[in-house]
């Protein structure tokens, strides 16, 4: 199997200091930084394009507020940097950072106006949370009509029953689910 490198990205999903620093399971976030880090290497020596997705406010206003039973996060009251890329990727050259509001990575932001500029048609996804971020960015490229790889092992959830959840159910429905090892080995 190969991967055209030209019509992918890679687009890893809030791997910041203050998601990371919760609990990840079933990879630690050493782990999945360490292998993500390995992907954006091989993607930018290769030429392809990166996204690193972060998740920020800047008063919660900016988030949704839709009434829930469950107590959405306060998106203020984080310490300083929790919203910034963890430092062994923020220093990687040949990234584009992008800000969102909310779960997803496309609603709201210019991904979608971003990967269709450059002729990308398929993404390799990763990140934390695996049941939130990354599950709720995978439907909305699937939606859109991305071809996807799920990184499966570049991803965490608070709960190993969360991860192998979206893995097992969700993630083969809507594109394919390998390991960062295997993804490196088709560019």
């Amino acid at each position: 199997m190969n991967i055209q490198v030209e019509k992918t990205a890679l687009v890893l999903i809030d791997l910041q200091n203050g998601i990371l620093s919760r609990n990840c399971a079933p990879y630690t976030a050493e782990e999945i930084i360490e292998r993500a880090k390995a992907l954006v290497e091989a993607f930018t020596e290769k030429g392809g394009f990166v996204v690193l997705v972060r998740v920020s406010s800047l008063d919660g206003k900016d988030m949704l507020q839709p009434i829930t039973d469950a107590p959405a996060a306060q998106a203020t009251g984080y310490p300083e940097g929790w919203d910034q890329i963890v430092p062994e990727l923020a220093e990687l050259p040949g990234t584009y950072t992008l800000t969102k509001r909310q779960w997803g990575a496309f609603h709201g932001t210019d991904l979608d106006v971003q990967l269709r500029r450059r002729g990308i048609d398929t993404i390799v996804l990763g990140g934390v949370s695996a049941g939130i971020g990354v599950d709720m960015t995978a439907r909305e490229a699937f939606q859109l009509g991305y071809n996807q790889f799920f990184a499966e092992d570049v991803m965490g959830a608070a709960d190993k029953e969360m991860h192998d959840y979206v893995r097992a159910n969700i993630f083969p429905r809507i594109g394919r689910v390998r390991s960062s090892a295997d993804i490196i080995s088709y560019l």
